[in-house]
């Protein structure tokens, strides 16, 4: 009996033994699919992430395709070589008109019923070219600014006539065959201003309007920007007043852009009588937008230093002043850099305030000063953008990947200046 019992008391351990073991799988088991689904939702999530990535790359691409492939084909331009003689007496009787038509007649002798198609292959800008041949009566190749539809037309391959005729195509053919086309980087899109003829158009006058835009604005933004920050941090008293500003300077930076035209328009240009479209209008406006990003990376910046540098300054004597001043702005003035180069470029690509201050003038002059007419880089490419030129078509392609290139300069600068004086605590 007691071999049996102990047989039986073996067999009831091994039951519990076994039974241990089968919880133990099962809540092995439970576990394992647990950590198979999180695996499996965390591959989902990362999933998920990788075809957003995706599509927002493939977009991007997309932008970027359409806006290079218009626009690469404004940083050239076209060109004629045209037979020129220039006497003293043409000099001063200002015949330009009269030589260029000689000169065109020259190379197409079978012409002379057709003389007011040969003109326009020419850009309006081709006589002051005349300037630099010597007036001395004798034959002179120059090479002339070619017009638009001729330089459309030369872009496209001899294929898309645009505004031409079957004959002046024919002459430009010709002309190509001769060995009397060519094509040169374009340095008046650089040099000149804005122009009715979209071969004479050009972004240097928007460029210094934007750069005198940009500086008015700073000058009023940054300076009032810092010290508001400054004070909120480090000398105002926390109560309902300050919670107020705080709440508001928040809410500033959210404001759609045409309000502060609104304002900037009741205020600077109603008010206090700023000359329209100057640029220390449009600096003044868009310094209301740039004011609350200062503020709030200011703050930020200085949040970020140690209470500890404080404290120390405090125990050797230094005022509240003096701490501020010579220790805790300094170390925080990489992040206040870096926030006030990001908010200079975001109001460098803003445009419904200076439309709303009238900084949508043909502006052909290149802006002197702060208070000469003057229009911006954006403004400038919506002006071109709803031109029904095919020729500013390129034009306005070519200018936003100006923009987009000092966009990406600024914000490289940024991030070059957070990097190499960033301080980690």
């Amino acid at each position: 009996m007691d071999e049996i019992k102990k047989k039986i008391k073996k067999i009831d351990l091994r039951r519990k033994a076994f039974k241990k073991l089968m919880k133990r799988k099962r809540i092995y088991r439970r576990i394992e699919d647990s950590l198979a689904k999180r695996r499996k939702a965390e591959r989902r999530f990362a999933a998920y992430g990788k075809v957003a990535v995706s599509i927002a790359l493939i977009f991007l691409s997309i932008l970027f395709f359409n806006i290079i492939s218009k626009g690469y084909t404004a940083f050239v331009q076209t060109q004629i070589l045209l037979p020129v003689t220039l006497t003293a007496e043409d000099l001063n009787n200002d015949n330009s008109q009269a030589i260029l038509i000689k000169g065109l007649q020259d190379l197409f002798p079978d012409s002379s019923s057709n003389i007011r198609k040969l003109l326009p292959l020419l850009s309006k800008s081709a006589p002051e070219s005349l300037k630099k041949v010597p007036a001395d009566g004798l034959n002179h190749e120059v090479w002339l600014q070619a017009s638009s539809p001729v330089d459309m037309f030369n872009k496209s391959g001899l294929k898309n006539k645009n505004k031409l005729s079957e004959t002046q195509a024919e002459w430009v053919k010709d002309l190509d065959q001769k060995a009397r086309v060519r094509r040169v980087f374009n340095t008046s899109f650089f040099k000149s201003g804005d122009s009715r003829d979209p071969e004479r158009a050009g972004i240097l006058g928007s460029l210094v309007g934007s750069i005198l835009v940009i500086i008015s604005c700073m000058l009023l933004a940054f300076p009032l920007g810092t010290m508001t920050a400054i004070y909120l941090e480090e000398f105002a008293k926390k109560n309902k007043f300050t919670d107020f500003i705080e709440l508001n300077i928040n809410n500033l930076a959210a404001v759609p852009s045409i309000i502060y035209g609104l304002l900037g328009l009741a205020v600077y240009l109603q008010f206090m009588g700023v000359p329209r479209s100057a640029p220390l209008a449009g600096g003044l406006t868009l310094a209301l937008m740039a004011l609350p990003v200062i503020v709030i990376a200011t703050r930020t910046s200085i949040r970020a230093i140690p209470q500890g540098i404080r404290d120390g300054a405090i125990a050797l004597g230094a005022s509240r002043l003096q701490v501020t001043m010579h220790h805790v702005l300094p170390l925080a003035m990489p992040g206040i850099m870096t926030g006030t180069i990001l908010s200079i470029a975001r109001v460098m690509g803003e445009t419904a305030p200076l439309l709303m201050i009238g900084m949508m003038a043909f502006i052909v002059d290149v802006p002197d000063s702060f208070l000469s007419p003057a229009t911006a880089m954006p403004v400038q490419i919506y002006l071109w953008s709803d031109s029904a030129e095919q020729g500013f078509i390129e034009k306005t392609s070519a200018a936003i990947i100006v923009l987009l290139v000092l966009l990406a300069a600024i914000n490289a600068v940024a991030v070059y200046l957070r990097k190499k004086f960033e301080v980690r605590w």
